[in-house]
């Protein structure tokens, strides 16, 4: 399919939830027709007559202003451990919340659907036999998914590397390492999230290693400006881009030099709830859809 450009709906929570509104938003005002719908805005712990009329909304939404779901991924509300859980009942209930989770991005058509890898705690983190029970029981909890997602009909699963040792994939090698020991035995394959503005390791800071050795495992790009030693998740602005590290250029250098040829790019732009910009969020949303479609036409 080529190069797509499109958005993570993690904008859109507690500001534009409606979707007839953000899906307004992402084709009328950003000129944009992918999404990747995040559990914020859908979660599977809700009840099923609530989620069963958000997801015919949806549908009805992206299919009025021409809009693909293509990906569906956890969002900051479920930035927490879940398959690396300390306890057993809590690692099956996840288990089965993304379980649900796939139902409900099957029913949207996506064609992946991710998260992070799993959190340990630091008592998990700190004492190696914890440390390797639980990331055992980790790649068992992602094998079994990607046996379901198979079923469904799923393309892949997708996860994100994170930002410190407890939160996994914090290294290029450690990355792959999980893909590897994951897809020893799957359904369909573990692949990448990768975020241009994730690179936390203090060895391996500069983004565009991260791109190059990584992009063509990833069906799913996160963009964002940052700065070095930070995840920003700024918008592209002329303001940001002066300062930031990240340019559409060097991106699409790098990810050709990766191999990739298939991915969505889907902008993950936060914007805190502050006087100076609760105001400007659809107008940098803009600008940034403005900057990378140089690049990135579809």
């Amino acid at each position: 399919m080529g190069y797509r450009l499109g958005i993570n709906l993690g904008f859109a929570v507690n500001k534009y939830t409606e979707p007839e509104v953000w899906s307004r938003i992402v084709r009328e005002d950003l000129g944009l027709c992918y999404v990747q719908v995040v559990a914020d805005l859908l979660n599977p712990f809700w009840p099923r007559e609530y989620i069963d009329d958000q997801l015919r909304r949806i549908r009805s939404a992206v299919k009025e202003y021409g809009i693909t779901v293509e990906s569906i991924f956890t969002g900051a509300f479920t930035r927490v451990n879940h398959l690396m859980n300390p306890d057993e009942a809590a690692r099956k209930f996840w288990l089965d919340w993304f379980k649900r989770f796939l139902d409900m991005g099957r029913s949207l058509e996506a064609k992946n659907a991710g998260s992070h890898f799993g959190i340990m705690t630091f008592d998990t983190y700190n004492d190696p036999q914890k440390r390797k029970f639980i990331l055992d029981e980790a790649v068992k909890g992602w094998q079994e998914l990607s046996f379901y997602a198979e079923d469904l009909g799923y393309d892949c699963l997708i996860f994100e590397p994170m930002s410190v040792p407890r939160e996994m994939a914090n290294t290029v090698e450690e990355t792959r390492e999980l893909l590897d020991a994951v897809n020893a035995r799957c359904g369909v394959p573990l692949k990448v999230c990768l975020d241009v503005g994730h690179a936390p390791h203090p060895s391996q800071r500069d983004p565009y290693p991260w791109i190059e050795a990584l992009a063509a495992r990833s069906p799913v790009i996160h963009l964002q400006q940052t700065v070095l030693h930070k995840s920003n998740h700024a918008p592209f602005t002329a303001g940001t881009n002066r300062t930031g590290i990240i340019t559409r250029e060097k991106v699409m250098d790098a990810v050709k030099k990766s191999g990739c040829t298939d991915a969505l790019f889907a902008f993950e732009i936060s914007h805190r709830e502050h006087w100076d910009t609760d105001s400007c969020i659809i107008e940098d949303l803009k600008e940034s859809a403005a900057y990378f479609r140089p690049v990135i036409p579809e």
